[in-house]
Formats: C-alpha cells, structure tokens, sequence
C-alpha cells in the first residue's frame, strides 16, 4: 500500500514553481558549465552527442532512483509536469494513457534498447553513425527532458528535503545548456519548465525561446 504522506509532494503548481525558481537562484549563480557543452576542436559532431547523450540519460536515470520510493500509480495516477501538461505514451502510432512510473519505465526501456543498438550507437570509435541519428538524439533529449519536468513540478518538495536541489538544478542545467548549444528540443516542448530554464539560462531568453505557444 502507498504511503498517503507521499501526496504531500503535490503543491499547487504555482508554489512548486516559486520554491525551485528561489532555490536556483540561489544555487546557480555561476556560469561553469557554458563551455563544457562546446564541441572540442577536431571532435566529430556525431561522436560528442553520442557520449553527451548517455551521460545525461545515465544523470536522469539517478536522479530519478532518488525519488522513486515516492513516485507510484497511486501518488502519480498520470505522467503530469504541473497542472497543465499531462503526457502519454506512443505505441503503433496509437496514444497510452499511463501512471508515471509506468511511463517513466517505458521511457527509460526506449531510450535503453536505442542506446543497445550497435547500428544507432555504434560503440567503436570511427563507426558510422546512422544518417537519422541527430533526428534519434532530439528524441531522446525530448524524453529526458520530460523526465526532469515531472520530478521538479510533482517531486520538488522531496528533492528539497533530500538536500538534492543543487544537484538537480546543475544537472538540469547542464544538459539545457547542451540541448540549446545542439537546438535538440523545439522551443514548444520546453514549456512545463521555461520560468525554471529562464531563471537558469538567462540567455535562452535571447534566442526567442520564451515566445511558447503550447506543448503538444
């Protein structure tokens, strides 16, 4: 049986929003992470996303462990980033209504089995990569990102009382910083966290990407 003191996680969105905006003020002060996102001279494009790409989905894999006693069908019924977004699975084309840790399962299997795939991934040095394979990163970055939306709007509260917020918010930052240097993710689908992205990379705000219309 669930735990009924893990709802106590799920604030109103509005407060949510305002404890992590204060909190990465606070913690992210400095710019240390703009050029460690910069492909290295003489490094292949292709190669630097690979390495990049795992990296982060092994960084959200974590962060995700810290929170998952507390992220179940019955305190998170839907795969939500706030009130306003609510996301659901694809599978043969069809949509799938889900808890969160069904799909946040789901998203970590898809990202897994891409990663697995010698013929997407290739794991020697100086293998072709496949012609769609930026078109492969973008989809996972999307999802990574969908992962980080949920734990800020519905797990905040337990984050904070862990003492993760730094971790979380340098983690976040690093890979928007890598998402905005590649453009991995349309501006659109940014929207659950974009007061956070505009609290966190100021410069986001210069490349037009706080003029949202929805999320689809």
């Amino acid at each position: 049986m669930a735990d009924p003191s893990r709802h106590l996680y799920r604030r109103t969105g509005e407060l949510r929003q305002a404890d992590f905006l204060k909190q990465a003020s606070a913690t992210l002060g400095r710019n240390v992470l703009h050029d460690a996102v910069k492909l290295p001279q003489g490094e292949d494009l292709n190669e630097w996303l690979a390495v990049n790409v795992v990296d982060f989905f092994n960084q959200a894999n974590m962060l995700y462990g810290t929170i998952t006693e507390s992220c179940t069908d019955q305190s998170c019924p839907a795969m939500t980033a706030g009130p306003k977004f609510e996301y659901t699975w694809t599978e043969n084309d069809q949509a799938i209504s889900c808890t969160a840790p069904v799909y946040i399962d789901y998203l970590f299997s898809s990202i897994q089995d891409e990663l697995d795939d010698e013929t997407v991934f290739p794991s020697q040095i100086g293998k072709s990569f496949p012609s769609t394979f930026l078109r492969t990163v973008k989809t996972i970055a999307k999802r990574i990102f969908r992962v980080y939306a949920h734990v800020y709007h519905e797990h905040f509260d337990l984050i904070s009382n862990l003492k993760s917020t730094e971790h979380l918010n340098t983690s976040f930052k690093h890979f928007m910083l890598f998402v905005q240097e590649f453009k991995l993710i349309e501006p659109t689908d940014l929207e659950p966290l974009q007061a956070l992205i505009n609290e966190l990379i100021p410069s986001m705000l210069l490349n037009g990407n706080s003029k949202l219309h929805g999320v689809s």
